[in-house]
């Protein structure tokens, strides 16, 4: 599931000066979307490339002259509406809306402050007819959210407003499946970041690694090796999966030590031939003579936490090669060729482990899938690997 993050940047928030720092410091952080008024829409345009959404209706779509055309991506209605009770809701209202301002206007998303359970029961109808539902809570509980996501959660983009971290991480956990994206209502720089921080974090896979024996380390000749260097500095328990065979991947460690011979180089791993797989995010993989600057990687550390990294250097030289077998607790034989130099480290149950110093018996943390894979892309079938 993708999410996202929107920073709400209209008029409630100040003047356009600090309109204008709100969303450069969203730029700058990563958001996905800004929220705006009207007007602002292709002033937002000229700060930085993202999508923005901006209110519509009655006083908010008034532009001058020199602004008319600025059409935003997202039409949002909602806002000296019906949405955020400006416009009242009908007395004998009773989940039937009278949608009026929503359908006069088109929008592509539906702005709802929940005041009560009215409001709640509005949010709900307006959903069927918008591809977005942003709302924000008054007096905000879990309650309302958890009731919203139950209910339309299948039917709409589920926008929810926050103002922290801690409310986001609520926001994107709350009955597992989660909110599709928040809507940030925050001037600090340092909050902004951590909330998209927080989107990163709900979209990275977790996962499972285990301990393989070595069954073999032999001298192979040379082959093509190829450096991964990335734009991301790697701590000393990261690194990336990589293999021979798609469905068992070795894990490698960054070059973050120093060694006599060379200085570290935290943004690389150097992580075999030319034929091996890579893991990408999303749980794909790709061959390492494929990467090219601009790709991305997946890092991994030791625990199984991923994250992602873009590729800025693919580095591709004829250097003599180990090949490394191990067998799974399964019995099932996977292997991959890693450079013959003891700056290549992988990780074994005593450590971080020069490739050099490797012996049948250690134990190599591997990333085991018995699965087949076409085009980096796991498929029902069978395929053998040797």
């Amino acid at each position: 599931m993708t999410r996202s993050v929107w920073l709400k940047a209209d008029d409630d928030v100040g003047d356009w000066e600090t309109r204008r720092k709100r969303i450069t410091a969203g730029l700058e952080a990563g958001v996905d979307a800004v929220l705006v008024d009207r007007r602002d829409v292709e002033r937002v345009r000229e700060l930085g490339q993202v999508t923005v959404a901006a209110f519509t209706g009655d006083d908010v779509h008034v532009m001058d002259a020199d602004e008319e055309g600025a059409e935003p991506d997202i039409r949002v209605v909602g806002k000296d509406g019906e949405g955020d009770g400006t416009v009242e809701l009908p007395a004998d209202f009773s989940g039937s809306a009278d949608l009026t301002t929503l359908r006069r206007d088109g929008g592509d998303a539906s702005f709802v402050r929940i005041l009560d359970e009215e409001y709640e029961t509005f949010a709900e109808t307006a959903a069927t007819e918008t591809d977005y539902t942003v709302v924000v809570g008054e007096d905000w509980t879990i309650i309302p959210l958890e009731n919203l996501i139950a209910r339309i959660g299948d039917e709409t983009e589920l926008v929810a407003g926050v103002r922290s971290a801690e409310e986001a991480r609520t926001a994107f956990e709350t009955l597992e499946l989660g909110a599709d994206a928040v809507l940030l209502d925050a001037d600090d720089p340092g909050t902004i970041r951590d909330v998209v921080e927080v989107r990163d974090e709900a979209e990275r896979e977790s996962l499972e690694l285990a301990h393989a024996t070595v069954t073999a380390v032999e001298e192979t000749g040379s082959a093509d090796r190829v450096c991964v260097d990335t734009g991301t500095m790697m701590t000393d328990d990261e690194g990336m999966l990589v293999g021979s065979m798609s469905r068992g991947l070795f894990f490698v460690h960054a070059e973050t030590a120093e060694s006599p011979y060379v200085a570290s180089r935290p943004f690389r791993v150097n992580a075999g031939a030319v034929h091996a797989y890579v893991r990408t995010p999303g749980g794909g993989t790709k061959y390492l003579a494929e990467l090219r600057s601009g790709d991305e990687v997946q890092v991994v550390d030791t625990n199984g936490n991923t994250r992602e990294a873009i590729v800025g250097r693919s580095k591709i030289e004829k250097r003599p090669m180990f090949r490394v077998e191990a067998e799974t607790e399964d019995g099932d034989r996977v292997e991959t060729l890693l450079q013959n130099a003891e700056t290549i480290k992988v990780a074994t149950s005593e450590g971080r482990t020069a490739v050099t110093d490797l012996e049948a018996g250690d134990e190599l943390l591997v990333h085991y899938e018995d699965t087949a894979r076409h085009f980096g892309e796991e498929v029902d079938e069978s395929i053998i690997e040797k």
